[in-house]
Protein backbone atom coordinates (compact mmCIF):
# COMPACT_ATOMS: atom_id res chain seq x y z
CA UNK A 1 0.00 0.00 0.00
CA UNK A 2 1.13 3.08 -1.09
CA UNK A 3 0.86 6.70 0.66
CA UNK A 4 -1.01 9.72 -1.13
CA UNK A 5 -1.72 13.00 -0.54
CA UNK A 6 -4.52 14.85 -2.37
CA UNK A 7 -5.02 18.31 -2.53
CA UNK A 8 -8.49 19.91 -3.64
CA UNK A 9 -8.74 23.64 -4.12
CA UNK A 10 -11.60 25.97 -4.23
CA UNK A 11 -13.18 25.22 -1.46
CA UNK A 12 -13.08 28.71 0.43
CA UNK A 13 -15.63 28.66 3.34
CA UNK A 14 -15.82 25.29 3.88
CA UNK A 15 -16.70 24.22 7.68
CA UNK A 16 -15.29 21.77 9.96
CA UNK A 17 -19.05 20.19 9.34
CA UNK A 18 -18.38 20.12 5.60
CA UNK A 19 -15.06 18.62 6.25
CA UNK A 20 -16.09 15.75 8.10
CA UNK A 21 -19.39 15.21 6.30
CA UNK A 22 -16.67 14.40 2.96
CA UNK A 23 -14.52 12.67 5.43
CA UNK A 24 -16.97 10.56 6.43
CA UNK A 25 -18.82 9.80 2.63
CA UNK A 26 -15.02 9.23 1.51
CA UNK A 27 -14.92 6.64 4.75
CA UNK A 28 -17.98 5.11 3.51
CA UNK A 29 -17.47 3.57 0.33
CA UNK A 30 -13.19 3.19 0.69
CA UNK A 31 -13.13 -0.59 1.23
CA UNK A 32 -14.51 -0.84 -2.52
CA UNK A 33 -11.39 0.20 -3.58
CA UNK A 34 -8.86 -0.72 -0.93
CA UNK A 35 -8.07 2.83 0.24
CA UNK A 36 -8.05 3.99 3.57
CA UNK A 37 -8.22 7.58 4.21
CA UNK A 38 -6.62 8.88 7.42
CA UNK A 39 -7.17 12.08 7.55
CA UNK A 40 -8.61 15.67 6.39
CA UNK A 41 -7.13 18.76 7.00
CA UNK A 42 -8.51 22.39 5.65
CA UNK A 43 -7.96 26.53 5.45
CA UNK A 44 -11.45 27.74 4.59
CA UNK A 45 -9.48 30.87 3.71
CA UNK A 46 -7.75 29.59 1.25
CA UNK A 47 -9.88 26.98 0.09
CA UNK A 48 -7.36 24.31 0.53
CA UNK A 49 -8.34 20.91 1.46
CA UNK A 50 -5.18 18.31 2.08
CA UNK A 51 -6.55 13.99 2.28
CA UNK A 52 -4.16 11.52 3.24
CA UNK A 53 -4.48 8.11 2.40
CA UNK A 54 -3.43 4.57 1.87
CA UNK A 55 -4.03 2.94 -1.31
CA UNK A 56 -3.16 0.75 -4.31
CA UNK A 57 -2.94 3.61 -6.65
CA UNK A 58 -3.59 7.21 -6.95
CA UNK A 59 -6.79 6.24 -9.74
CA UNK A 60 -8.23 4.56 -6.33
CA UNK A 61 -7.59 7.19 -4.20
CA UNK A 62 -9.37 9.42 -7.09
CA UNK A 63 -12.33 7.19 -7.93
CA UNK A 64 -13.09 7.27 -3.93
CA UNK A 65 -13.50 10.95 -4.39
CA UNK A 66 -15.17 11.42 -7.39
CA UNK A 67 -18.03 9.24 -6.31
CA UNK A 68 -18.26 11.41 -2.99
CA UNK A 69 -18.85 14.31 -5.53
CA UNK A 70 -15.24 15.78 -4.27
CA UNK A 71 -12.74 14.75 -6.75
CA UNK A 72 -8.81 15.81 -6.00
CA UNK A 73 -7.08 18.51 -7.81
CA UNK A 74 -3.51 16.73 -7.55
CA UNK A 75 -2.79 13.43 -5.79
CA UNK A 76 1.17 12.73 -4.77
CA UNK A 77 2.31 9.63 -3.79
CA UNK A 78 4.29 9.92 -0.40
CA UNK A 79 7.04 7.08 -0.04
CA UNK A 80 9.02 8.78 2.48
CA UNK A 81 7.56 9.72 6.21
CA UNK A 82 9.64 10.34 9.52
Amino acid sequence: MTRFMDVHHNMKGITGDQLLEAHRADLAIEGEEGVHFAHAWADPESGTVYCLSEGPSAEAVQRVHERTGHKADEIHPVPLAV
